[in-house]
């Protein structure tokens, strides 16, 4: 598919005082109509084509561990595919999370598409920012069902308020992790919200260190999500404190060492359109 028959996405969104600070107070904002529903369906296509061309996965779920049968994850797909390019580096996803965050520009961390199958498992409990070498307070998700979904399909819950004490666990998305955050959220009181039903092209946003989970998948439709995640601009590469942040740190922050400009080739830098709310 040629890039210039796909939406620009370059428009502002109309993003309100009250959404930021939802954002700021939850940790996480639901938004509707980030992208219309006609601008979702024209990217869904290159996306799912990319899915099923880069996915390695093919294991039956009957032989996959728990984070397995989660979803099919395939990352950077802005990489190999220009239509997904234009949908990753949209100045209007990249407005939003400039605004939520309170800066002039993010830079882009990386994406990921997360396609849960029918009969899928849940995505237990996690925080993204445990495998990230960054300031988790200053990186968010957008999690995007290119297709309308409900509940069943395996939507997104978080625990509101949970991003405010930064990293409460270094344990990655596992059943431990599951059983670690279900202790944590009840001895806390948190509230947890979702999942609920999103049309194609609404969009939740959350903080790199809100814990949030997923249902598994009980619909006959496969819940097909893309996520771009984005950074502050001006942030530095942190020391590793895990593992899996070192292999973040040679996967997603090339050539970088801890102390560098988080500003790799791979993590260019996207302002706002015309028209966005102003950083605050």
């Amino acid at each position: 598919m040629s890039t210039d028959l796909l939406p620009e996405l370059a428009t502002a969104y109309p993003l309100t005082d009250d959404d930021v600070a939802r954002y700021r107070t939850r940790g996480h904002v639901r938004l509707r109509g980030v992208a219309s529903p006609e601008e979702a369906a024209a990217y869904r296509t290159p996306v799912a084509a990319a899915v099923e061309r880069l996915s390695t996965e093919s294991r039956p779920l009957a032989d996959r561990d728990t984070y397995g049968m989660a979803f099919l994850q395939v990352m950077n797909l802005w990489r190999h595919d220009e239509a997904v390019a234009r949908f990753v580096q949209a100045r209007r996803f990249a407005g939003v999370a400039a605004a939520l965050l309170g800066v002039p520009r993010v830079r882009l961390y990386h994406d990921q598409a997360l396609f849960k199958e029918p009969g899928g498992g849940r995505t237990p409990w996690h925080q993204d920012a445990m495998y990230w070498p960054l300031d988790g307070s200053r990186c968010l998700t957008m999690w995007m069902p290119l297709v309308d979904i409900t509940p069943a399909h395996g939507g997104l819950a978080f625990a509101s308020g949970s991003h405010v004490d930064g990293a409460l666990s270094d344990i990655g998305i596992s059943d431990a992790s599951a059983e670690h955050f279900d202790h944590l959220v009840a001895e806390r009181g948190l509230v947890v919200d979702g999942p609920v039903a999103m049309r194609a092209g609404d969009a939740s946003f959350h903080s790199g260190w809100t814990v949030h989970q997923a249902l598994g998948n009980s619909a006959a439709q496969m819940r097909e999500v893309m996520t771009v995640i984005w950074f502050a601009d001006g942030l530095t590469v942190q020391q590793p404190a895990n593992p899996a942040q070192g292999n973040d740190l040679a996967s997603w922050l090339p050539g970088l060492v801890p102390g560098d400009l988080a500003a790799s080739d791979a993590n260019p830098a996207l302002s706002p359109p015309e028209g966005s709310p102003r950083a605050s």
